[in-house]
């Protein structure tokens, strides 16, 4: 069983989101909240396996609910995906930062919301190819670049370096295979070893650890 926090300021739509999470057996939604200081107590009790939290409320926003959440190692359990209203919105970028797994929009089908409620809970990042790029292309640009490249990217071989370099543009494992003529199971080998030594928890903070250690370049190639 699959349980699930809900954190969005609308009544309406926490409404809609649980009656839709609830018509399956292996979803239960455990847990609602009208802010972010109340999703992270929520969280803190409950342990969800996912927490989806609205990008904008109260108290709290969803950035600030998911930095306490991935700050706290016995929530380490708990994937944050934050929802939101647009597919570019300007704090999408910064939640990923804070250690969101993903985002997803509030008009997403039925049967997406489900099957990503699901890939969250397996442990993998909420960001298709294609929203990846988006994302490189309009927040990635100019992302502030850290005094120091990060920790353990010494410890990266070179073919693992090549695939977080195509993890960052937006590939993915099936992409990355055919691209380096290796087998799909090599590449999610490739890549899971890479999260380990960089300590990043998922795709998604691959994602942005590329571009903030400069190995992608916006607008480049790889």
């Amino acid at each position: 069983m699959i349980e699930v926090l809900l954190a969005d300021d609308q009544p309406l739509i926490r409404a809609g989101f649980k009656a839709l999470l609830e018509l399956t057996d292996d979803i239960r939604v455990v847990g609602e909240a009208g802010d972010g200081a109340r999703a992270v107590e929520l969280a803190r009790r409950l342990r969800p396996d996912v927490a989806l939290l609205d990008v904008r409320m109260p108290l709290l926003d969803g950035i600030q609910a998911t930095r306490r959440i991935g700050a706290d190692p016995e929530l380490d359990g708990v994937r944050v995906v934050i929802l939101t209203n647009y597919a570019l919105d300007e704090y999408v970028f910064a939640a990923l930062r804070a250690g969101a797994c993903g985002f997803l929009l509030k008009d997403i089908e039925p049967g997406d919301l489900l099957r990503s409620v699901r890939v969250a809970a397996e442990g993998e990042a909420l960001l298709s190819p294609s929203v990846t790029r988006r994302l490189i292309e309009e927040y990635v640009s100019t992302p502030p670049r850290p005094a120091a490249r990060p920790e353990g990217l010494e410890r990266l071989t070179e073919r693992e370096r090549e695939i977080v370099a195509l993890v960052g543009r937006g590939m993915s494992n099936d992409e990355i295979a055919a691209h380096l003529v290796i087998s799909a199971a090599t590449a999610k080998t490739h890549v899971s070893r890479s999260m380990t030594k960089v300590g990043v928890r998922d795709r998604a903070q691959l994602v942005v650890l590329a571009y903030e250690s400069g190995l992608v370049v916006p607008g480049g190639r790889p």
